[in-house]
């Protein structure tokens, strides 16, 4: 059986990792039919590496890995801090403050993915999520 299409990529450790991201998970995306749905892939995406960015410790590269599955796709953002992400696989005691800019992506991440999580690698963690794939869509007759 032949290994899964995958991607690993370096990012900069700067804002402007977070669009480069998003294109690379879109154009990831269309090398299957019913994949998952870029438009959540690419959200999400742009919410762990923008997290990443901003606070991971540190200035060594971030490095994106998608991977596409038979069932959907996995993403994974790896960043040099190996402090685990907060509140990703548990919920907040309390809900995100409506007036500010924050605090809302790992929100995103736990109601939009079909599975998230975090794991320590060599050089710090890495943060991930799992999209199922999109139903087949109906083909005129």
């Amino acid at each position: 059986m032949p290994p899964h299409p995958s991607w690993r990529v370096a990012l900069p450790h700067s804002a402007a990792a977070v669009p480069v991201a998003r294109a690379l998970v879109r154009a990831a995306l269309t090398e299957l039919e019913d994949t998952a749905d870029s438009d959540t892939a690419e959200l999400l995406t742009a919410e762990l590496v923008a997290n990443a960015v901003e606070h991971a410790a540190g200035r060594g590269p971030i490095e994106l890995v998608v991977e596409l599955l038979p069932t959907g796709c996995h993403v994974e953002v790896h960043d040099p801090d190996p402090d685990p992400p907060g509140a990703l696989t548990r919920p907040g005691l309390a809900a995100p403050d409506p007036w500010q800019e924050h605090g809302r992506g790992l929100l995103l991440i736990r109601a939009l993915s079909s599975a998230c999580g975090h794991r320590r690698t060599a050089s710090g963690k890495a943060v991930w999520f799992r999209l199922s794939a999109a139903p087949p869509r109906p083909r005129p007759a």
